[in-house]
C-alpha cells in the first residue's frame, strides 16, 4: 500500500466518501469539512476547482477535441510556461514527473532544477537551461514538463535524445487547462506572499518547519516511527498532511485560522507505547 492509498483510506475510514472540493476544503459523505495540507502533493496548490482551469477545460470539451490530434491548443503549455520562466522555451509534456526529470538530466545533467512557486526567488531562471514544471492543476494525472532553453548546444544534444523521450500527448482540453493553470500561477505569484503564510504559524510551527507555505515535519518532535500516530491525530482533528514523512504540506491559502482549533485544543501527544 502507497502512501497515498493509505491516507485515502483513512480519510474514507472516518469520513466516508469526498463529495466536494473546493479552496482548501474537501467535503464528505458524513457532512465534515477537511482542511486540505496535502493538496495532491502540490497539484492543488491554488485551491480545489481550478476555478478558470476547468472552466477552460470544459469549454474546449464542448468542441469534442478529445483526440490526439494537434489543435489551436496544443502549443498553449509552452507559451505560458515561457512567460512564467521570463524566457522563450522549448516545453516537452510528459506523464510523470520521473520520465521528466530523466528526459531532463539526459540533456541537461548540470543545469536542471525543478520549479518550486515560492520558494526560489533568487533564481533566474534565464540560467537554468532545463526547468521541470508542475502546471498547478488539481488533477491526479502526473502531468509535468521539461522546458529547454534555446541554445544551440541543447538544440544539438536535443536532436539525438528526442526519441528516447517518453513524451505524453495530452487531448486539448488537458491542454488548455494546464496552461490557464500556469497562467493562474504567475497571477498568484504576485498577489500572494509571507503575509498569507505565516497566520497559521501560532499552531503549525509546533510540528512543522515553514519555508514560505510549506511545511516540512521536526523531526525532532515528530518521528517517523510516530508520523503515522500524527498523521491520524490530524485527521481526527479534520486535517490532511501529506502521508510521506520527508514530503511537505502547504497552508491552507486564505482559511480562517479557526480551522485548527480541535488541533489546537487537543494537540497531538506520542505515546510511548
Amino acid at each position: 500500500m502507497t502512501e497515498l492509498d493509505y491516507l485515502a483510506e483513512e480519510i474514507y475510514k472516518r469520513y466516508g466518501s469526498v463529495k466536494r472540493a473546493r479552496g482548501s476544503f474537501l467535503y464528505t459523505a458524513k457532512q465534515q469539512r477537511l482542511t486540505d495540507m496535502f493538496r495532491e502533493n502540490g497539484r492543488a496548490i491554488l485551491g480545489w476547482g481550478g476555478s478558470s482551469a476547468f472552466t477552460q477545460f470544459k469549454n474546449v470539451l464542448n468542441r469534442g477535441l478529445t483526440g490526439g490530434f494537434v489543435s489551436d491548443f496544443t502549443n498553449r503549455p509552452q507559451k505560458a510556461i515561457s512567460d512564467l520562466l521570463g524566457t522563450q522555451r522549448k516545453v516537452y509534456l510528459f506523464a510523470d514527473k520521473k520520465s521528466a526529470m530523466e528526459a531532463a538530466l539526459n540533456v541537461c545533467s548540470e543545469s536542471t532544477s525543478v520549479f518550486k512557486p515560492w520558494s526560489q526567488a533568487n533564481v533566474d531562471w534565464k540560467t537554468v537551461d532545463a526547468v521541470i514544471v508542475a502546471p498547478p492543476l488539481p488533477w491526479i494525472s502526473g502531468i509535468t514538463a521539461v522546458a529547454f532553453n534555446h541554445t544551440v548546444d541543447i538544440e544539438i544534444k536535443l536532436s539525438h535524445c528526442e526519441e528516447k523521450f517518453k513524451t505524453a500527448r495530452f487531448p486539448a482540453p488537458v491542454e488548455a487547462a494546464s496552461a490557464r493553470a500556469v497562467y493562474n500561477l504567475i497571477k498568484a505569484l504576485q498577489e500572494m506572499s509571507e503575509k498569507d503564510w505565516f497566520v497559521y504559524d501560532k499552531v503549525l510551527t509546533r510540528y512543522w518547519r515553514r519555508e514560505g507555505p510549506y511545511l516540512y515535519i521536526k523531526t525532532d518532535v515528530v518521528s517517523r516511527e510516530k508520523f503515522p500516530s500524527f498523521l491520524e491525530h490530524c485527521l481526527d482533528c479534520g486535517i490532511i498532511i501529506n502521508p510521506v514523512y520527508e514530503g511537505c504540506s502547504i497552508v491552507p491559502f486564505g482559511a480562517n485560522p479557526g480551522v485548527f482549533s480541535k488541533l489546537s485544543k487537543a494537540p497531538w501527544i506520542p505515546s510511548d507505547k
